[in-house]
């Protein structure tokens, strides 16, 4: 492994455990919070608005800030996706998540974060989530074009 991909290895672990950390504290890595968001009516719980409030403008400063740079930190090019199409798989791939992170109250940081802690359901939802992502691949694997 060269320096490079040990600082950036070294850099992701420092992010996504801050980023655990955070969904720790916030109660996010709780379906039943999750589910109480997505619930309007009586017992409906805002503390998911309150966590995306947090962070859109966390957000929207780290990226004016970095789109004053020609690379990345750690990189020698940005990994941005071109297209700007709406696909059929992205279309389905996003109702397939919403369908996900609303009956299992789980997304996917969240989802391994809990797993990570030994929390049963999660773990069965991760499960879940890499044989999706498996058969995914495979139907890729034999329905795209190239």
């Amino acid at each position: 492994m060269n320096k490079t991909s040990m600082k950036q290895t070294a850099a992701a672990f420092v992010v996504g455990l801050i980023f655990a950390i955070g969904l720790g504290v916030s109660g996010m890595t709780q379906p039943q919070k999750v589910i109480g968001f997505l619930q309007l009516g009586e017992g409906w719980d805002p503390s998911l608005m309150f966590v995306m409030i947090g962070a859109i403008p966390v957000h929207m400063l780290s990226y004016r800030w970095m789109k004053g740079h020609r690379t990345p930190l750690l990189d020698t090019q940005w990994h941005v996706p071109a297209s700007k199409e709406i696909t059929r798989p992205l279309v389905v791939g996003s109702a397939l998540f919403g369908l996900g992170w609303g009956l299992g109250g789980f997304c996917p940081g969240p989802a391994l974060t809990s797993a990570g802690a030994g929390q049963e359901m999660a773990i069965y939802f991760v499960i879940a989530m890499f044989a999706g992502m498996g058969l995914y691949r495979l139907y890729a694997r034999f329905t795209v074009k190239g």
